[in-house]
């Protein structure tokens, strides 16, 4: 096998180095920050450390005001967690069925779950709202997760993967041999689809835990606020209390380590040829 030339693994090298950087840069200012207090913040280098008492700052982020920050935190973990496995297990049910059961209107279904793809989520929240506020939802822990549920994305990519990995001379094999279709998609469908079933969890759980405008629209009680749009309000007061911006600071810095341990989790069911052998040719 020949190697490409030189200038062109330069040029993708170089690529992909400006690629990193734009990515890896802003998470390094926001790790040296966390480890300033306010008057460092504004009055040092941003890109390197000054005095950092790191564990003091973070600490006092999260006592301030009787905890709130921690209950901001349960409270993303809650709607994040919850709407992205009901999402993955909606999103997969449905894929799978729009790939595997053919009947009539099924190309309809799907045009309509791509239009869905389409329609940006800004342009629902005020829907939403009104639907929800008239069945008594709004502000509370329902009107941001029950959105958060719903995954067009999620659904078109299953239905790609399953119709790509999930055969379907195995699936005769197991009726055959007796098994129900509640068994056969919970028994062999989702083990095929791992790959897809965890991007759809990490995509919606990364859209649930950074989204700002539903919860925005949604919620009035700051007890039920996430993490974004609780830390929006510290920037509102920190005029007043130039301490918050430290402690905006330190409370973004806490808010990226659960997607880092996620993405670091469950990178490794990220595989291809699952079904590589399973049947016979």
């Amino acid at each position: 096998m020949t190697r490409p030339p030189a200038r062109y693994r330069i040029i993708t090298a170089s690529l992909l180095t400006v690629a990193a950087l734009y990515f890896l840069v802003p998470v390094y200012w926001l790790v040296v920050s966390a480890t300033k207090n306010s008057a460092d913040l504004f009055g040092t280098f941003g890109f390197w450390f000054s005095d950092p008492h790191p564990v003091d700052y973070l600490t006092a982020v999260l006592a301030y005001d009787h905890g709130i920050y921690a209950r901001w935190f349960a409270n993303s973990l809650c709607y994040a967690g919850i709407g992205a496995v009901c999402a993955t297990l909606l999103s997969a049910a449905a894929g799978y069925a729009l790939a595997k059961f053919p009947f009539r209107g099924r190309e309809a279904v799907f045009n309509m779950v791509l239009a869905g793809v389409l329609i940006p989520g800004t342009a629902l929240a005020l829907p939403l709202y009104f639907l929800f506020s008239s069945m008594g939802l709004s502000n509370t822990y329902w009107a941001v997760l029950i959105p958060s549920m719903v995954s067009p994305f999620g659904v078109y990519l299953c239905r790609i993967y399953a119709a790509a990995a999930v055969p379907d001379s195995l699936l005769e094999a197991a009726r055959i041999d007796g098994a129900g279709e509640a068994r056969i998609f919970g028994g062999i469908g989702l083990r095929l689809m791992t790959p897809a079933l965890v991007t759809v969890f990490l995509f919606q759980f990364v859209h649930i835990w950074n989204n700002y405008f539903l919860p925005l629209v949604m919620l009035s009680d700051s007890d039920l606020y996430p993490i974004q749009l609780g830390l929006t309000s510290w920037t509102g007061y920190a005029d007043r209390q130039p301490v918050l911006y430290q402690y905006t600071v330190g409370g973004a810095f806490l808010s990226v380590v659960p997607l880092m341990v996620l993405m670091t989790v469950l990178q490794r069911y990220w595989r291809t040829g699952l079904t590589e052998g399973s049947v016979k040719a």
